[in-house]
């Protein structure tokens, strides 16, 4: 049986600020932008060749938890480098490429699996994006 991610919930204070982050900065794409009535708004939006995808929330409601409270989501990306500067040309604040040695994170990249950056949106979710192998590599 295969068991596939498909919607990580995203606490955030403000949707429709999120929903631009995620949508014009990080450059998700939107699948759903849907009033429910009672306050109740889901946007669900998906990164580039993902299969899975995040559901933006305020207060108890569609996501639930506290802004800023999710940490370490991650995604996977044939260039980090890459990544980075699509991030930093669309106004996201994205630290270095970094990498672990050693136990501890040093600038710079590094092996296989073992380069990131790392950004957060306007409500402090924490993201990583990890540079995979190449196809076959890893």
């Amino acid at each position: 049986m295969d068991w596939k991610l498909e919607l990580v919930p995203i606490p955030v204070s403000d949707v429709e600020r999120a929903k631009r982050f995620y949508s014009e900065q990080v450059g998700f794409a939107v699948d759903h932008d849907i009033s429910l009535g009672d306050g109740v708004r889901i946007v669900q939006l998906t990164p580039p060749g993902s299969g899975c995808s995040i559901v933006l929330g305020a207060g108890s409601g569609v996501a639930g938890g506290s802004p800023g409270s999710v940490q370490g989501v991650q995604l996977v990306v044939p260039d980090v480098a890459a990544a980075r500067g699509e991030l930093l040309a669309r106004g996201v604040a994205v630290g270095p490429v970094r990498h672990v040695e050693n136990g501890a994170m040093v600038d710079g990249p590094g092996g296989a699996w073992n380069s990131f950056v790392y950004f957060r949106d306007p409500d402090g979710n924490g993201w990583a994006v990890q540079q995979r192998p190449a196809e076959g590599g890893g």
